[in-house]
Order: structure tokens, then sequence, then C-alpha cells
């Protein structure tokens, strides 16, 4: 909360990176939104003035897409990916819930394969794009994270997928 107080009081949005860190911030901002008693426990943990919730939260995804513009970066773009087929792994925290992250459809996201559009490559769209890599589970079953992560990558290989790219760090580690 005091990251996006901030934020606030800079009069600026506040940017993440990492699907796991935005979620946790988005929710947050949003509990000190629409949830009275979390909002007055928090404000009167932090001593530091009351928070509203009102800063303005996106992933750098949005902001490519919402501010920079992707039709813009495409044109910036001087060494197009040609001919790679790239998969994009949402994993199940970038989206959801849907309520509060509101980015896009959760069922059927396109905001990473817009992006690999806009570099010069080709999207390639599967069927575990969206389901959880089994971080969560790592530390109680390395087995069951790992047939996890297993089922998404043999799911984008055989789409066709030179590449899985995700904006989740520890998808990544996954």
């Amino acid at each position: 909360v005091r990251v996006l107080k901030a934020a606030k009081e800079k009069d600026q949005a506040l940017v993440t990176v990492c699907s796991a860190c935005h979620n946790v911030v988005k929710q947050t901002n949003y509990a000190m939104q629409n949830d009275k008693a979390f909002a007055d426990k928090v404000n009167l943990y932090m001593n530091e003035g009351e928070y509203d919730g009102s800063t303005e939260v996106y992933h750098y995804l949005e902001m490519l897409r919402d501010v920079v513009g992707y039709d813009n970066l495409k044109e910036k773009v001087v060494n197009p990916l040609k001919g790679k087929r790239i998969a994009a792994y949402y994993g199940c925290l970038l989206l959801r819930p849907n309520s509060v992250m509101r980015m896009d459809d959760p069922e059927n996201p396109s905001i990473i394969e817009d992006l690999i559009r806009a570099i010069g490559a080709e999207p390639v769209v599967y069927g575990f794009r969206n389901e959880c890599c089994g971080g969560y589970v790592r530390m109680e079953s390395t087995e069951l994270a790992e047939k996890k992560s297993s089922t998404v990558i043999k799911s984008a290989k055989n789409a066709g997928a030179e590449i899985i790219v995700t904006a989740c760090p520890l998808c990544k580690y996954n």
C-alpha cells in the first residue's frame, strides 16, 4: 500500500512487470476501494494517513497496449521477428480474477499475442496457455509442478511454438 500511496501522491500510475506482483497490488488496491473494513485496518496499521485505493495500476503489457499502443510499437521495431512462432503463456495470475484484473478475457486472452504480432512474429495459440504452471505447489510437490509445467510446454510445442514467452518470473522458473 505504501507504493500505491506514494504513486498517488506524485500523481502517477503504478506499473508492474511481474504477474504475481501485479495480481497482489491490483487486488490490494481493489480491496482498498471496495472493502471498508480492510481499508480501515490497513490504514490504521500503516499509520501514515489515509489511502483510498485510487492509484491507477497497470501491468507493463497494458501500458504497451493502452498507453504506447501496439501500432506505435510496431513502427519502432527495427528487427522484426519474422518467421518466429512464439507462444504466449499467461499462467493463472495475470488475468484472474477478471472482476479485479480487467486486463483481457481470462478464458481467451489476446494481449500477449497482439504484442507478438507487433514485434513481427507469429503467435501460436495452444490449449494450456492460461493454466497454472504449478508454481504454487513447487515447495510441496516438485513432481506435480514439473508435471504441470511439462503439460504447458508440450502443448505449446505440439501447436508449433519455437519460443514460449511469459510475463511471470515464477512461471519462467517452472
